[in-house]
C-alpha cells in the first residue's frame, strides 16, 4: 500500500508512528497490530453508520482502527488503552480530530466506561487484545458481574477475535464440536454473527492463527432467567459435556432429575445437544427451587 494512501488521513503512515514511537508490539499485552486502513476502514464500516455515534475502543494501540472510526464519522471515540507507549501516538489523534477522541490510561478488564458515554447511542469496536477478548466480552455481556440489567449500554459490538473463538461465539446445537458456555451465553443475550476473516499476514506481529470480525446485537428481551443460574447450570453441564445431563447436572443441584423434568428435557441428553432456550428453562428450574 502506498504511502499517500496510508496518510490519506492528514496523519503519518501507522509504520512511522509505530518507529517514532517505539511501539513495538508486546506479546505479554496481546498486541497485533493492524497497518492496512483499508482493513481497518472495513471493520469501522461494518459497525453502521458513525454519525451521532460514540464509539467504545478497546486497545487501539497506534490507533489505527482508531483512525478509521473517526475518518467514518464517529461523534466521539473513548479509546482505552493500558500501554503507555501509545499514549503519545494517540494524543497526535486526539490533537487531529479535537474534541472527538478520549484516551484513557487504563487496563479494560474490570473498566467500566459507562460514566464516559453519554446519553447518545454506544458502540463497542476493537481489536481486541486476544489474550483478554474473552473476559471482555464476558463482561460486556453481564457475566463476570452478574448483571441481570438488559438491554446492555452498548447498542452493537463489533469486534476482533480468534477464528476459534469466533466460532465458539455464533456457535448453536448445531456445532457440537464448537457450542459451548459462550455459545450460550451469547446466543442468549444477543444476535451474534461472524462477518469476515482476517488472514494473519494483516497483523505486524502475524499471529498463528486466523482471526474474525464478529458483530454482536443485544437482544431487546432475552428468554427471561438469572444470569448467575445460567452461568451455574453450563458451567456444570459443559463441565462433563461427554455425560448425560442426569450425571453432569449433579454438580449444580442435588437432584438433576427434577430439575430436567421441570425444564422438560430427557435426562439422557448431553450438553451439547441442548438449545439455548432449554438451559434457560434449566435456569429457570434451579431458580424456582434447584
Amino acid at each position: 500500500m502506498s504511502l499517500e494512501a496510508l496518510s490519506a488521513d492528514g496523519l503519518p503512515p501507522l509504520r512511522e508512528v509505530v518507529r517514532r514511537h517505539g511501539l513495538e508490539p508486546k506479546k505479554a499485552l496481546g498486541q497485533n497490530f493492524l497497518f492496512d486502513l483499508n482493513l481497518t476502514g472495513r471493520i469501522a464500516r461494518s459497525a453502521g453508520a458513525l454519525d451521532g455515534v460514540t464509539v467504545v475502543e478497546v486497545g487501539p494501540g497506534p490507533g489505527g482502527l482508531t483512525r478509521a472510526l473517526l475518518a467514518a464519522g464517529a461523534q466521539r471515540v473513548v479509546a482505552i488503552e493500558r500501554d503507555p507507549r501509545a499514549l503519545p501516538a494517540l494524543a497526535e489523534i486526539a490533537a487531529h480530530y479535537p474534541g472527538r477522541l478520549d484516551v484513557i490510561d487504563a487496563d479494560a478488564v474490570g473498566f467500566d466506561p459507562r460514566p464516559l458515554v453519554g446519553d447518545g447511542p454506544v458502540r463497542i469496536v476493537a481489536n481486541l487484545p486476544y489474550n483478554v477478548a474473552t473476559v471482555l466480552l464476558t463482561g460486556w455481556l453481564g457475566a463476570e458481574t452478574r448483571d441481570d440489567v438488559w438491554p446492555p449500554w452498548w447498542d452493537s459490538a463489533t469486534l476482533m477475535f480468534q477464528r476459534e473463538v469466533a466460532e465458539r461465539i455464533v456457535a448453536d446445537e448445531g456445532d457440537r464440536a464448537n457450542y459451548g458456555r459462550l455459545g450460550v451465553l451469547c446466543g442468549w443475550r444477543t444476535q451474534a454473527t461472524i462477518l469476515f476473516d482476517v488472514a494473519p499476514s494483516a497483523f505486524v506481529p502475524p499471529p498463528k492463527v486466523t482471526s474474525s470480525v464478529v458483530h454482536l446485537r443485544p437482544r431487546p428481551e432475552p428468554l427471561p432467567c438469572r444470569i448467575a443460574d445460567l452461568e451455574r447450570i453450563t458451567r456444570a453441564a459443559f463441565g462433563q459435556r461427554r455425560k448425560m445431563l442426569r450425571q453432569s447436572l449433579k454438580a449444580a443441584t442435588p437432584d438433576p432429575a427434577r430439575l430436567l423434568a421441570a425444564a422438560g428435557l430427557p435426562e439422557t441428553a448431553r450438553a451439547e445437544e441442548i438449545p439455548v432456550a432449554g438451559f434457560v428453562a434449566l435456569a429457570r428450574a434451579l431458580e424456582a427451587g434447584g
